[in-house]
């Protein structure tokens, strides 16, 4: 049988220590049977590029190695706000829609919601006045419903951001996989 692929996502590219936190996933991946392919992993010249140009090289190559993965696992920790990196929620979708597995962790537990309005549970709207959705889910509905949908799970737990509580629970997630297999 082939080694399985696992597309790994997440914004661990954008860590001061993005190179150590991707090869370290690649060999927790190794260690249960999977090869980890990490959007870091691609040997890219973006030297000369104008960042359009080199962004829409790296779209590409992440495109690239989705499309070689037979399953995606992503780091769905808050970033930059209450919900997932908005790279992350793309590629979620990107491989729900090529039918692969797509499988989450959190190193934050709480609901969506009380992320939104920490400290007031009661309300129904934002600060904005839009309304914030109550589904009891960890994420927005379309995220967690593509992950139950294709069979996979989100690990939610509450743990402080290094990158050894981020390992622990990829570690978590891949004997998830591996059992699934």
């Amino acid at each position: 049988m082939p080694v399985r692929k696992i597309y790994i996502a997440g914004p661990d590219v954008f860590w001061p220590n993005a190179l150590e936190a991707g090869a370290a996933k690649v060999e927790l991946c190794a260690r249960y049977g999977f090869e980890g392919l990490f959007p870091l992993d691609s040997a890219l010249q973006l030297d000369g590029l104008a960042p359009r140009e080199a962004g829409m090289a790296i779209y590409r190559a992440n495109i690239s190695l989705m499309r070689q993965a037979d399953l995606l696992a992503a780091n769905m920790t808050p970033f930059r706000g209450p919900s997932l990196d908005a790279g992350t929620a793309f590629e979620l979708g990107f491989m729900t829609g090529l039918g692969k597995p797509v499988w989450g962790y959190s190193l934050d537990g709480r609901l969506y919601a009380d992320r939104v309005t920490p400290g007031d549970s009661a309300t129904d709207t934002d600060t904005d006045g839009m309304t914030i959705e109550r589904f009891d889910m960890a994420d927005n509905l379309m995220l967690i419903g593509a992950i139950a949908a294709s069979g996979a799970e989100l690990l939610a737990r509450q743990a402080t951001p290094e990158l050894e509580q981020h390992l622990h629970l990829f570690e978590q997630l891949l004997q998830r996989i591996a059992k699934g297999c």
